[in-house]
């Protein structure tokens, strides 16, 4: 019995003293993928001649003339960017409109062609500088689609996009993220075009080896599916893209929820990356001053997007003076100093570590709670259960609890439960999840204990972890995303008239119990929203709300008509699209080119994305 006791214990001290490191699990990331995830929040800046158009989408047919920034200052978005605490931004180089922030060589639709600066500007030149000097890095959108260029539709077009890749990506230093979409509408020819997605990664890697391509499938990072700022609960940096290579522009839903989760069993390493607005739309309006993003609500973004190991890639528009705003920088700056409030001080500092299971002292516990990123706790092989226990140097108070897994070596962690010990000496579960990746932020209620214990339930290999934390949030948080806008005149005294039961529209609330969902006749067509807006009224335009999250379908083209009795209607405008609305189902402010003076209103939609039926959250005017 002795002998026996003897020989276990020497067993298990040379599994302690075991200093062999683990192997790499399925996919891992590329160098360049790991320090793209360590940036954790960047800054997009969608800028062009939508900024003083108002518009979504441009048509491609506006005056280059149009653009014209009064004063760029490249240099305040990079100080507001490093003040913020970004690690990088992107910029539109080219949206779908085609015009070009650069001279670019293949196009006549470009800061060449215009007034601003006498035809000489160049906003890569002046923002890649800008970055420089403020220790960020700095990327490039460039939109496929071309909405200007007459080769748009042709099999001569993809030569004129990798034209204009090499161009903009050779000259303006190094490259961090080329962004592509999949965005694929008509060209001016009426021709929509096939893309050479093969030939477009090759000339990126040509000119930026070194540069993270974004496009929904990769091949370095990933769209998240949706534009409301939510990574999956689960989320898996791993994916197969050729699982839905004919999807890069066309997304199914079930593709959506893909792109959100990812793939245990993925081929690649193709992490997600959330990209969402500070405002309703991508580009600048003056009426969306007042509707920028709360400062708790920036902080679930940040929760559901860092927190569920994706990354953030927050846009704030320049204005039409080339400047970021004071109010979306000012939130920015509230953002910062919360994040460094919150995250300054982790309370699990000082606890004493241990494992019920363990590859070596290289490997122990305790170095989850270092700060070297290259140091983590390892299972032995075969292990894919595991409890880790914290012992605090004190009771703590905590509403948030992290972790982080060592991705360079692979995704493994599928299931987990955090518990605190209370006072009795009793383990309650206060959390329970599924994946970890890069970083994990799980909200919990506001917990009291001197103890926490991590039981990992399931892994695909042995697991490691580089990182656990505990913080305190105080911040009131809210599901608000922006404030009331005071420049909407709703519900005040409108009565819808058809369809019947159709009053939902108009009732100031666009919440799923509260809208409206039409159905197509057999012909496919929509039934007309008829509003009596109680007594005669000057506005600007209306405003469109789908259901929540787009459910029902959500309104892509419409007519709208004005009369003075309804019976009577002047068309104001016929076949005018709501861009951009399926991926980001929020209100759309749809202006006149003149004031409008009506008591009635009829608002006909004319596509949806659905066949069948379209939503109505909220029908509302702008007025001045």
């Amino acid at each position: 019995m002795k002998k026996t006791a003897l020989y276990a214990a020497v067993l298990t001290f040379l599994a302690s003293c075991a200093e062999d490191a683990p192997t790499p699990y399925g996919a891992v990331p590329s160098a360049a993928q790991v320090e793209w995830q360590k940036m954790e929040t960047n800054m997009f800046v969608h800028f062009g001649p939508n900024t003083f158009s108002g518009r979504e989408w441009g048509n491609g047919q506006e005056s280059t003339d149009l653009f014209n920034p009064t004063s760029l200052d490249c240099r305040q978005w990079a100080r507001t960017a490093k003040a913020a605490g970004f690690k990088g931004i992107i910029i539109t180089a080219k949206h779908h409109d085609g015009f070009s922030l650069w001279p670019n060589p293949t196009s006549t639709h470009t800061v060449a062609q215009s007034a601003w600066r006498n035809g000489k500007g160049d906003v890569l030149r002046e923002l890649s500088d800008a970055c420089r000097e403020y220790g960020l890095k700095f990327g490039i959108y460039l939109s496929p689609w071309d909405r200007n260029h007459p080769a748009y539709g042709t099999d001569a077009y993809n030569k004129v996009f990798t034209d204009a890749l090499d161009s903009s990506l050779s000259q303006y230093g190094p490259v961090f993220e080329q962004w592509f979409d999949g965005a694929c509408g008509e060209g001016p020819n009426g021709k929509r075009q096939v893309y050479d997605w093969e030939a477009f990664n090759e000339h990126v890697f040509a000119n930026q080896p070194q540069a993270i391509i974004f496009s929904n499938i990769g091949p370095g990072c990933r769209w998240v599916g949706n534009e409301a700022g939510k990574a999956g609960e689960t989320s898996w940096s791993t994916f197969t893209p050729e699982l839905h290579g004919a999807n890069r522009g066309v997304l199914p839903g079930d593709f959506e929820t893909y792109l959100g989760e990812g793939d245990p069993d993925g081929a690649c390493w193709i992490p997600s990356e959330t990209d969402v607005s500070i405002r309703p739309g991508w580009f600048w309006r003056e009426e969306e001053t007042s509707r920028v993003r709360s400062l708790s609500n920036l902080l679930d973004l940040y929760y559901s997007s860092v927190g569920r190991n994706s990354l953030l890639l927050l846009n704030v528009p320049a204005d039409t003076r080339g400047l970021i705003p004071a109010v979306d920088s000012i939130r920015l700056m509230e953002f910062r100093a919360a994040l460094d409030t919150i995250f300054s001080v982790n309370l699990a500092a000082g606890a004493k570590a241990e494992a019920s299971t363990t590859r070596g002292r290289k490997y122990a516990a305790s170095q989850m709670l270092d700060t070297d990123y290259d140091t983590c706790w390892a299972a032995l092989d075969g292990v894919t259960e595991a409890v880790l226990t914290f012992h605090l140097d004190g009771v703590k108070r905590f509403n948030r609890v992290l972790l982080q897994e060592y991705i360079p070596l692979g995704q493994r962690v599928k299931s987990f439960e955090v518990e605190a010990r209370d006072a009795a000496g009793n383990w309650n579960v206060i959390a329970t999840a599924t994946t970890i990746g890069y970083k994990r932020i799980l909200l919990v209620d506001e917990t009291q204990t001197d103890a926490v214990r991590i039981r990992i339930t399931g892994s695909l290999a042995c697991p490691l972890l580089n990182g656990f934390g505990l913080y305190l949030d105080r911040i009131m948080h809210s599901d608000e995303p922006t404030a009331a806008d005071d420049r909407l005149c709703m519900a005040d005294g409108f009565r819808v008239v058809a369809p019947q039961g159709a009053e939902a529209a108009v009732d100031g609330l666009w919440d799923e119990s509260h809208s409206v969902i039409l159905s197509a006749d057999k012909t496919g067509r929509f039934p007309s929203v008829t509003v009596d807006l109680g007594r005669e009224r000057e506005f600007l335009g209306i405003a469109y709300t789908p259901a929540e999250g787009g459910r029902g379908g959500c309104m892509m083209e419409y007519r709208l008509e004005v009369g003075p009795d309804g019976e009577s209607w002047t068309t104001v405008t016929d076949g005018a699209q709501v861009d951009n609305i399926v991926n980001n189902p929020t209100m759309r402010i749809l202006r006149h080119k003149s004031m409008l003076n009506a008591r009635w209103i009829r608002v006909t939609p004319l596509r949806s994305n659905l066949a069948e039926t379209v939503s109505v959250g909220e029908l509302s005017l702008v007025v001045k």
